[in-house]
C-alpha cells in the first residue's frame, strides 16, 4: 500500500485550496472563559485496504499528538472498538447480566454477541506500534490498547505514533458492522484504532460496553481502497472526486485503474471519522442557502425513495433552525446516510435506518442533526454526563420538529416531562451524574438521559425566562464549541446571561434524585382577604408562578421568588412578585386582597413546565 503523509502544513494548504476552512474554530489551550483551559491534539493519517467480500481490511495508521496538558505522561491507551463485537466480551457480559437489554442486540433470549462464528466477529488486532521510530511494547485488553511509552511526553511535546493492524467488520450488531437488516453493506463507525482523551481528570479509557464515546480534537486525512462499485459518504471532504464520481464528480471522471478506488478524505478539526459503503447507495445533494452542501446516500428500494427525496428539503430547514437557535453550522458539508441500526450522530454525518414512516424518518434526522451541536461541536463527555448530549438534543430537535413540521404543540417537551415522572415512580431513578454504563437498567439510562436531559432545559427556561435560556444556547455554544464543555459550563452560561445564581439547580437535578413538590396547604378567607399557605414536600427548590383566576372574570399572576436566585426571571406578562420564599422553610404565607369567595381557582404553575411530581395539590378550586 501507498501512503502519502502530510505535514500540519500542507494539509492546511489542502484545505485551504480544496474547501475552504475559514469558519472552522481553532482547538486552543485556553478558553475566554477559563484561562486555565486545555485540551489535547491529534492528527490522524489513515490509509485502509478494504476486502468487501472477506469484510477485512488491513490499516496503516500515523497519528502526531501534542500534549497540551501540563502534565508528563508515561502512557497512552487507545480504544478498539470493534473488540467488543466478541463472545465473552464486557459487553457481552452486560447485554447478558442487565435486566432489560437492547432487543436490537438479543435473538431468542440471547445475547447476539455471544452466538458470533469466528468469521462474523469484529476486532482490531495491533500488529506492530512505534514511538517517534523506536517500537514500543503495547497490551490488548479487551476493547482498549494499553501503550507503555518508550519516553515520556513532555508537556507541549509532540510524538508521533506510527502502527500496523488487521480488522474485521462484525455483523451488524450496535452501530458499527456489515449487512445491516436493511441490506447496508458496511457502517463503519467507531472502525480505527482511536486514541483515548486525556483531560484534567487524567484518561478516558473506558471499555465499550454499549454507550457513548469521547474523543480528542483533530485533523484526520484519510484513504480508503474498496471495491469501485461501492459509493461511500461520511465524514471529511473528498480531496479526488472526479477520480471517484458516484455522484461526487465536478467534471469528467477519470476511468478507475484495476478492481479499487481510492477516496481520499480530509476533515479539519473533529474529533472522530466514520463512514458507511454500499454498491446500491443512491447519492442525492441538496445546497441550503448560506450553508452546507446536504449529502443524502440511500438504499435503491422503491419502498423508500419517496420518503427520502421528501426528507431533503426539510433536512434544509432542520439545518437553518438549529444554526440558527444555537449557531452557524461551520463545516461545508453534512451526510444523511442509511446505515447502523437505528440513529446516531457522527463527525458531519448520521447513519440512522431508512425504512420508515416519512414523520419518523424526519424526526430522527432532526434528532441526529442536533447532535452535531450538542456532543459533537459541544464536545461533552457522553460517557460521564450524558444528559448534556442525549437531553439537549431532544430538547431542541423537539422544538425544531413542532416549527417545521407544525405540530402546534404548547409544550414540545410535555413527553419529556412525562418519561421523567414515569422514571419518579418506578423507583428506580439514579442521579444524572451516574457514569452511563453504571445505571441498573436501561430504563433508567434512557429515560434520565434522554427525558430528564430535557427537562433539563425547558424547565430551566421556566426558571430564567424563555429568552433567556435561548440567549444561553447561544453563548454556551460561542463560548464551548469546539472544546469539552462540563455540566457546569452550561449552568455558568445560564447564569452569565441572566443574572441569576443557578448552582443549586445543577446540583439538585443531575447530582441528587431530590424531586420537586409543591402544594397548597391551606387557604382561609376573611371579609376582605384571603391568606393562602403553600407547602414544599419535595426536597428540590424552585421559584414558582401562580395564576388566581376570581369569579369576576378577571385573573392575577402572581410571582414567588426563590431566596438562593438572588433574582428573578424576567416578566413577560403583568404580575404580581411577592417575597422570597427561602428553601428551608417548609411553608410560605401570603394574602390576596380579596375574599376566599371571589376566588374561583389558584393554581401553581398553571403552564406545567415545572417537573411537579404531584400536580393534584398544585389547584385550589372553589
Amino acid at each position: 500500500m501507498k501512503q502519502i503523509f502530510y505535514s500540519l502544513f500542507v494539509l492546511l494548504v489542502v484545505l485551504t485550496s480544496c474547501k475552504s476552512s475559514d469558519t472552522i474554530s481553532t482547538s486552543t489551550s485556553h478558553s475566554k472563559t477559563d484561562p486555565t483551559y486545555w485540551q489535547q491534539h491529534v492528527d490522524y493519517t489513515m490509509n485502509i485496504d478494504m476486502d468487501v467480500e472477506t469484510y477485512q481490511y488491513k490499516g496503516v495508521q500515523k497519528i502526531v499528538y501534542t500534549n497540551n496538558s501540563p502534565d508528563v505522561l508515561t502512557s497512552v491507551y487507545y480504544h478498539l472498538f470493534l473488540n467488543a463485537f466478541q463472545p465473552g466480551s464486557e459487553m457481552d457480559a452486560r447485554l447478558q447480566s442487565i435486566e432489560d437489554p437492547d432487543g436490537r442486540m438479543m435473538e431468542n433470549g440471547k445475547s447476539r454477541i455471544s452466538t458470533l462464528k469466528p468469521e462474523e466477529t469484529g476486532y482490531i488486532k495491533v500488529k506492530s506500534l512505534k514511538q517517534n521510530g523506536k517500537s514500543i511494547s503495547y497490551e490488548t485488553v479487551g476493547t482498549i490498547l494499553e501503550v507503555k511509552l518508550e519516553s515520556p511526553i513532555q508537556p507541549g511535546e509532540k510524538v508521533t505514533f506510527d502502527m500496523d493492524y488487521d480488522a474485521q467488520i462484525p455483523l451488524q450488531i450496535r452501530r458499527s458492522g456489515r449487512n445491516s437488516k436493511e441490506g447496508v453493506a458496511l457502517s463503519m463507525t467507531q472502525w480505527y484504532p482511536k486514541l483515548a482523551e486525556y483531560d484534567f481528570e487524567g484518561w478516558h479509557a473506558d471499555p465499550y460496553i454499549g454507550r457513548e464515546f469521547h474523543g480528542v480534537w483533530g485533523n484526520f486525512d484519510v484513504t480508503i481502497n474498496i471495491d469501485k462499485t461501492y459509493t461511500i459518504g461520511g465524514t471529511g471532504y473528498l480531496q479526488n472526486p472526479n477520480d471517484i464520481g458516484h455522484g461526487y464528480e465536478t467534471g469528467s471522471v477519470k476511468p478507475a485503474d484495476g478492481d479499487k478506488l481510492s477516496w481520499h478524505f480530509i476533515a479539519p478539526n473533529v474529533h472522530d471519522f466514520t463512514w458507511a459503503a454500499d454498491p446500491d447507495y443512491i447519492h442525492d445533494t441538496m445546497q441550503v442557502p448560506n450553508g452546507p452542501l446536504l449529502h443524502f446516500f440511500y438504499k435503491n428500494n422503491p419502498s423508500i425513495k419517496e420518503n427520502w427525496k421528501k426528507l431533503q428539503p426539510k433536512t434544509v430547514e432542520l439545518m437553518q433552525y438549529f444554526s440558527s437557535e444555537i449557531g452557524k453550522y461551520p463545516y461545508e458539508q453534512y451526510s444523511v446516510i442509511q446505515g447502523g441500526d437505528g440513529g446516531m450522530e457522527y463527525a458531519m454525518c448520521t447513519l440512522i435506518t431508512g425504512e420508515r414512516k416519512f414523520g419518523s424518518l424526519v424526526g430522527v434526522t432532526a434528532h441526529e442533526l442536533a447532535h452535531t451541536w450538542f456532543q459533537f461541536l459541544l464536545a461533552s463527555n457522553e460517557s460521564k454526563h450524558e444528559w448534556m448530549d442525549e437531553g439537549f438534543t431532544s430538547y431542541i430537535s423537539d422544538q425544531a420538529m413542532n416549527e417545521i413540521m407544525k405540530e402546534s404543540k404548547e409544550n414540545p417537551s410535555e413527553r419529556a416531562y412525562q418519561g421523567y415522572y414515569y422514571l419518579v415512580k418506578s423507583g428506580k431513578e439514579q442521579p444524572q451524574s451516574t457514569h452511563s454504563d453504571r445505571y441498573d437498567c436501561n430504563m433508567a439510562y434512557s429515560i434520565a438521559a434522554y427525558n430528564k436531559g430535557e427537562v433539563f432545559l425547558a424547565q430551566l427556561g421556566y426558571v430564567i425566562g424563555q429568552e433567556n435560556l435561548k440567549e444561553t444556547l447561544k453563548k454556551y455554544f460561542t463560548d464551548f464549541s469546539f472544546k469539552h464543555p462540563r455540566p457546569i459550563d452550561v449552568i455558568r452560561s445560564a447564569e452569565k446571561v441572566s443574572g441569576l445564581e443557578l448552582d443549586w439547580y445543577l446540583t439538585d437535578w443531575t447530582q441528587t434524585t431530590n424531586t420537586i413538590d409543591y402544594a397548597i396547604k391551606s387557604i382561609e378567607g376573611s371579609a376582605n382577604t384571603t391568606t393562602v399557605t403553600l407547602e414544599r414536600i419535595g426536597l428540590m427548590p424552585m421559584p414558582l408562578d401562580i395564576e388566581v383566576n376570581y369569579t369576576d372574570g378577571t385573573s392575577e399572576n402572581l410571582y414567588v421568588p426563590l431566596t438562593m436566585m438572588r433574582g428573578e426571571k424576567p416578566a413577560t406578562e403583568t404580575r404580581t412578585q411577592l417575597k422570597d420564599w427561602a428553601w428551608s422553610y417548609p411553608t410560605y404565607t401570603f394574602t390576596i386582597n380579596k375574599s376566599k369567595e371571589d376566588i374561583k381557582d389558584l393554581t401553581i404553575d398553571a403552564k406545567e413546565l415545572m417537573a411537579d411530581i404531584d400536580k393534584d395539590n398544585n389547584v385550589y378550586t372553589k
